[in-house]
């Protein structure tokens, strides 16, 4: 026999969790409100009249964008400089990292075995991890800052900058993954009288690579922009013309290579999606 429409129960007529919803929300908006009056956080003030003729005057002058052949060849020149910048400094970042993965992760750990980890690994993996913490703890912009006074400006600096930073990044995640991994074939090799890097290789490598390397790439991509960022400073590349045509008021140059820019990271973007799509 078919069930009568009828004797359907009706859909309520308003959300029952609207409440709880509506707490929430009203809590969010309570502990945000200090950050934004700490903040200055002003939105309004875009609207002005004043701040609307100061920017449709800016971007008036982005136009017509910079096309001179001896531009171009420069701006191409940078651009690669600044692809060279990053990728330079993620090889350094990656030689720093690996090391101090291996140091920090508990699971390469002999000691641990029988449970509990002797005093000496146990302390040489706390002080690998704050040192970990204090690589990445300062910005890639302050070392560069740093290395630009040591070193000069130019891209040397960018580089160092760039390889501090994301070696504290890379040594963190990759402890992260490498020990929410499965542990059981690294622990069996490590009973068996195997080495520490044969433990790795063998062990943790294998199940963790694909990982590994998905944040490896996305960590490049990052470091392009970074580049870019670190050329206000004097840190060679494309952000320090960029920086150059800004205090020149050079609205033409500077729209070019900001549209050179976005390009460059939505190639770089492609490019490790593609790698991360082929490793999953």
């Amino acid at each position: 026999m078919a069930t009568s429409t009828s004797a359907l129960p009706l859909p309520p007529a308003r959300d029952p969790a609207w409440l709880s919803r509506l707490f929430w929300a009203g809590a969010a908006l309570v502990l945000l409100w200090p950050l934004l009056v700490a903040t200055e956080f002003r939105p309004w003030v875009l609207a002005e009249p004043e701040s609307l003729k100061v920017s449709a005057s800016f971007v008036a002058s982005f136009l017509p964008p910079a096309h001179a052949p001896e531009f171009l060849a420069m701006v191409a020149r940078e651009s690669w400089r600044t692809v060279a910048i990053a990728t330079a400094g993620m090889t350094l970042a990656l030689a720093l990292a690996l090391p101090l993965t291996l140091l920090s992760t508990r699971v390469l750990s002999v000691s641990a075995l029988s449970g509990r980890m002797a005093t000496g690994p146990f302390w040489l993996r706390q002080a690998v991890r704050w040192l970990l913490i204090v690589l990445r703890s300062v910005p890639e912009l302050v070392w560069a800052l740093v290395f630009v006074r040591v070193v000069g400006l130019g891209p040397t600096a960018g580089v160092l900058a760039i390889a501090l930073t994301y070696a504290g990044m890379l040594g963190k995640v990759y402890g992260e993954i490498l020990e929410s991994g499965e542990p059981h074939v690294t622990e069996t090799l490590l009973r068996n009288g195997s080495s520490r890097l044969q433990a790795f290789f063998f062990g943790l490598l294998p199940g963790n690579a694909a990982e590994l390397t998905s944040y490896t790439v996305y960590r490049w991509e990052c470091a392009i922009r970074s580049s870019v960022v670190l050329g206000f400073v004097g840190a060679g590349g494309l952000g320090q013309q960029l920086d150059s045509s800004m205090k020149m008021f050079n609205g033409g140059e500077v729209f070019t290579m900001l549209a050179v820019f976005v390009a460059l990271v939505a190639l770089a973007d492609r490019i490790s999606a593609g790698l991360r799509k082929a490793l999953a």
